[in-house]
């Protein structure tokens, strides 16, 4: 059955913006992963600052081969806003949650 990673990003107020439009602008890199199954990015409604990244995967090993193809090269790529120095990082703080997909449910579909 499935994985799931969730990266735990601690993000101060002035950077959230920072953060969200440079995971818009990344839109589709990990969606063409093979073995890639889901994305959400999580904003903190009230009591903290930590950001999720919930992503899904069909096994280990798939998200293995992606951190170290296209996110190793998307993090060690220019990526700053002018070409130049890669810019600085908007969270101040990470962490890497693993979890085993045990049970699941899909909402039921609409019978007539």
């Amino acid at each position: 059955m499935s994985i799931v990673k969730i990266n735990v990003l601690t993000v101060p107020p002035e950077q959230r913006e920072t953060l969200e439009k440079r995971f818009g602008a990344r839109a589709g890199l990990v969606e063409s992963s093979d073995g890639f199954e889901w994305f959400e990015l999580l904003r903190p409604v009230e009591g903290t600052d930590q950001y999720l990244v919930y992503t899904r995967w069909r096994d280990e090993e798939s998200f293995q081969a992606w951190m170290e193809g296209p996110m190793k090269a998307a993090h060690q790529g220019g990526g700053g806003e002018g070409g130049g120095e890669r810019a600085r990082p908007a969270a101040s703080g990470s962490q890497v949650w693993s979890f085993e997909v045990v049970q699941q449910a899909a909402p039921k579909s609409d019978q007539a």
